[in-house]
């Protein structure tokens, strides 16, 4: 449902303001041979997104909790600075998501029901806010590499938002630094695995792509 998957959606948007694009012009700092330290990676991780106005992605998605079944769904995602994103998830389970910057739309066709979000209250979280485009990595978060990192072949790190909450483990390309597999892990230990391909960034969108009006007949539900 919407928290569930808004906590994930921003996976992608990471970065910050545009302020942050002057510097864009510049080569990417590290180098790609060998295995990066950490402070290497944030430093890598924070240029990469601050310079990534807009993204576009398939992705799939697993959602597991303690004792539960996994859930799994795949989709496309668009994402465009600040804020602006849309998730279409596939059939059988079908839903789409859209921020348009203030407000968070969640459509399911099944059930014909759009619930309405301000973007502040469904993003309050420093993990999700950072993803979005509005925090910093270093000041945010907690970052340390894992102690055992999965053998293939990503850069992985691990990030603990200060004030506390949910933790991500984000799998980059290390050449790109594109995230490619996300895990996130809320206060419940309900984990959440993104993985993304075909990704393309700083493209063209149309901007109908951040815009939602409610089907006729459907149920507009806004949580207070």
């Amino acid at each position: 449902m919407l928290f569930a998957s808004v906590a994930i959606a921003a996976a992608i948007a990471l970065g910050s303001s545009a302020s942050a694009y002057a510097a864009c012009e510049k080569p990417m700092t590290g180098s790609d041979s060998g295995s990066p330290g950490l402070d290497q990676i944030l430093t890598r991780l924070q240029q990469h997104y601050d310079c990534t106005r807009s993204f576009r992605a398939k992705f799939t998605e697993e959602i597991s909790s303690p004792g539960g079944m996994k859930q799994s769904r795949s989709g496309k995602v668009y994402f465009q600075k600040v804020g602006r994103m849309r998730w279409e998830f596939d059939p059988p389970r079908r839903e789409t998501i859209v921020s348009d910057g203030k407000l968070v739309y969640d459509y399911e066709p099944d059930l014909n029901q759009v619930v309405e979000v301000p973007v502040h209250k469904a993003f309050k979280t420093s993990a999700t806010a950072f993803l979005l485009g509005l925090g910093s990595v270093r000041r945010d978060f907690n970052a340390k590499l894992p102690d055992k990192p999965p053998a293939d072949g990503l850069v992985h790190v691990l990030l603990t938002a200060k004030g506390g909450g949910d933790t991500m483990e984000l799998g980059l390309d290390p050449r790109s630094y594109n995230i490619v597999n996300f895990t996130l892990t809320d206060q419940i230990g309900d984990v959440t695995r993104l993985k993304f391909s075909d990704i393309q960034t700083n493209v063209a969108l149309k901007s109908s792509l951040f815009t939602f009006t409610a089907p006729p007949g459907a149920d507009i539900v806004s949580p207070g």
